[in-house]
């Protein structure tokens, strides 16, 4: 078991998996996170599991599983939501900004047009600086 805190600097697989998310490669973000996320407990594992929630949700919404979408961003976003601004040198707060903005785009779109997403829409991890 790791005993990661937010405040400290996000391992190299972390690192991996934000360069997976923000590539559009969410499955292999997903897998990278997944092995991460095992060993961690507390709010660091509240925040890999909201990522990861998160990524499966924009695969499945690449996929055209509407509902499996919609469901893990709202429970990606919940998960997020128990962390501080800023973990891991990840923006938080940025992140459940975003994955809000497409919860709330993929409602109006519904099933049917679920695949006119606007690009711009789809949420990227930003990082932080944290002071010292």
């Amino acid at each position: 078991m790791n005993m990661r805190s937010c405040e400290q600097s996000p391992p190299g697989q972390l690192l991996l998996a934000i360069r997976q998310f923000n590539g559009r490669e969410w499955y292999e973000c997903h897998e990278t996170i997944e092995e991460l996320w095992l060993g961690e407990t507390g709010e660091v594992r509240d925040f890999l599991q909201g990522i990861l929630q998160v990524a499966v949700a924009l695969h499945h919404w690449r996929n055209g599983n509407y509902g499996g979408a919609v469901s893990l961003l709202s429970s990606g976003v919940n998960y997020l939501g128990k962390v501080s601004n800023a973990c891991l040198w990840v923006d938080v707060t940025a992140l459940i900004t975003d994955s809000g903005r497409l919860s709330a785009a993929l409602n109006i779109l519904g099933k049917d047009h679920m695949d006119e997403l606007e690009p711009a829409l789809i949420p990227k991890i930003k990082t932080v600086s944290l002071p010292r």
